[in-house]
């Protein structure tokens, strides 16, 4: 046992206790290793939902403490279960993907089709909606793809749900226009300095079938309130 690092002491104090509340916590390894068996665990759940818990543990403490006399599958087979194991957790992410792209390009098709139908909304031929809520002097200065913009924005999916806010971060934004999803720079190069606009972004002149991780799903609408502030004129 004095040759086994904490994290094998914690695999040994997990696997020979059912009982959590009976693990004796009266010493600094048996501390430290619950505390790393306990992290482990932290960083996997969500991970492992459909494992036998037993078999891993088993098998992590045979891995930790063993011999291969005392395997009971062979490295092959090992990794042969691996390879399947994660094959089938590939395909039902890809499944549930493309069901999430799916309700997303429909829900958000009829939100367009329904923004389109207000007054003062505006529709592009690429899909595009805007609606001016406040104007800019006449005059002011219009970006160009080549120009950094400073600008006031609030991004919504079209639940409502806020995944990106300048106006909360109490920060205008400074970013070049050429680096920008295409919708905000169809938006913004045709907006002058002071104007507000509502602008509600299709998929395809946003983030498309990827999306961007846990924020914006696949083939989401995004909704903006977009305020330009300045422009930068690029050299």
């Amino acid at each position: 046992m004095k040759k086994a690092g904490l994290i094998v002491a914690s695999v040994l104090a997990l696997s020979a206790c059912g009982d959590n509340n009976k693990v004796a916590l009266d010493s600094d390894v048996n501390k430290a290793s619950y505390a790393i068996g306990y992290k482990t665990g932290e960083q996997m759940k969500g991970r492992m939902d459909d494992l036998d818990f037993e078999a891993f543990i088993a098998g992590m403490r045979q891995g930790a403490t063993g011999t291969e006399a005392d395997m009971k599958m062979t490295a092959e087979e090992m990794d042969a279960a691996i390879t399947a194991y994660q094959q089938k957790k590939f395909e039902e992410m890809e499944a549930e993907m493309k069901k999430a792209a799916d309700d997303n390009a429909a829900a958000g098709q009829a939100f367009r089709d329904e923004n389109a139908a207000k007054e003062g909304v505006t529709t592009l031929e690429n899909g595009l909606q805007y609606e001016v809520l406040a104007s800019g002097e006449e005059g002011a200065a219009q970006p160009t793809l080549e120009d950094t913009v400073i600008a006031h924005y609030h991004g919504t999916l079209i639940d409502g749900t806020v995944f990106d806010s300048s106006v909360e971060r109490g920060e205008p934004a400074t970013f070049p226009l050429n680096r920008v999803i295409e919708g905000w720079q169809e938006a913004l190069t045709r907006m002058k300095v002071g104007d507000k606009w509502k602008v509600v972004i299709p998929p395809e002149l946003g983030y498309g079938e990827n999306g961007v991780g846990d924020a914006i799903g696949p083939n989401a609408t995004l909704v903006f309130e977009v305020e330009l502030l300045e422009v930068q004129k690029g050299e």
